[in-house]
């Protein structure tokens, strides 16, 4: 074995490949909807602990990204920061109404799915 092939074999394996902000984004998105949909009931207003255990990490991820969004030096243009600020606001509600049994989650996992096409350059976000 030479010695290049020697270090890419004792160091290739560790080298990690940077992640971008939309990257980040979207893999917890796909993290959280993924369990979204895999606690969703057969009775759309049945909770379960993990259900609601993930609509609560759901909640403070839409949270933080309307904290971002309403932030003055944040880079998105005006009624994309707009349309998304009001998808925040909406997710928070049906949140609080799934949480009541008065909703099922079902919207959410297409509010998310829609929102990680975006971040792939796969259609709108909202």
């Amino acid at each position: 074995m030479n010695v290049a092939a020697h270090a890419q074999s004792a160091y290739g394996s560790t080298t990690r490949i940077l992640k971008t902000p939309r990257d980040i984004e979207y893999d917890v998105l796909a993290r959280i909807t993924g369990r979204l949909q895999k606690h969703l009931p057969q009775d759309a207003k049945r909770l379960t602990p993990e259900l609601v255990a993930v609509l609560d990490e759901n909640r403070r991820l839409w949270t933080t990204f309307a904290t971002d969004l309403a932030d003055k030096d944040n880079g998105f243009p005006q009624d994309l920061r707009a349309q998304m600020f009001y998808l925040a606001e909406f997710t928070l509600q049906h949140t609080h109404k799934v949480l009541a049994g008065k909703a099922s989650a079902d919207v959410l996992v297409e509010i998310n799915t829609s929102v990680m096409r975006g971040l792939r350059g796969q259609g709108q976000a909202a």
